[in-house]
């Protein structure tokens, strides 16, 4: 699973080659493994993608399919998720809880993409190398000693990482496309106005 696209999975998961609940519980026993050393999540939400995964399945055997039905991603910790922390990696907000999700979040969701969490970020999006997190600096899966990019360094080292199999990301100057960047992924900076600030 880990060199396959976004499309071979979509293809995987139509197939029955596996079904989304395994898809999520492989990505979710990688965060375990990996995230300890790569700090690229701050909130995983194991309980609420499995049941996510659930859904998405359930909802495959029914015929009522949407575009991203089960891929599991990684959301970047400045978008509000209601229920889930949303802490921009930050001491001031370390405990918030939305009471709301940002419309991107809701787009997703209603596409079938499953949160496994929430991916660390320079605090409240200010930083170009993942090193202003409260929660800690965010490490290039690449070379550990390497920055990964910022603002959403999180977000690129979860990709790269193989602990998503794709992640949001937020670009006022760079923010997307220079962690895409400096882990050698591709990273998709919508033209303004596209999504919704």
């Amino acid at each position: 699973m880990l060199k396959k696209t976004l499309v071979e999975l979509l293809q995987g998961l139509k197939t029955g080659e596996f079904s989304s609940r395994e898809l999520v519980a492989f990505y979710l026993k990688r965060i375990q493994q990996y995230n300890p050393t790569i700090n690229a999540f701050i909130t995983v939400s194991e309980e609420s993608a499995l049941a996510s995964a659930k859904r998405a399945d359930d909802a495959r055997r029914k015929g009522s399919v949407v575009p991203l039905n089960g891929i599991p991603i990684a959301q970047k910790d400045i978008f509000c998720t209601a229920g889930v922390k949303t802490t921009c990696a930050s001491k001031m907000l370390a405990n918030f809880i939305s009471p709301y999700d940002a419309t991107c979040i809701e787009k997703l969701n209603r596409a079938g993409a499953v949160m496994l969490g929430k991916t660390n970020m320079d605090e409240f999006a200010m930083g170009s190398s993942n090193e202003t997190s409260y929660m800690g600096a965010v490490k290039n899966p690449w070379d550990l000693t390497c920055v990964p990019g910022g603002s959403s360094g999180g977000s690129a080292a979860a990709v790269v990482g193989r602990l998503a199999a794709a992640a949001t990301g937020t670009d006022t100057g760079g923010s997307i496309r220079q962690p895409a960047a400096l882990t050698g992924i591709t990273g998709l900076k919508p033209t303004y106005g596209r999504v919704s600030r």
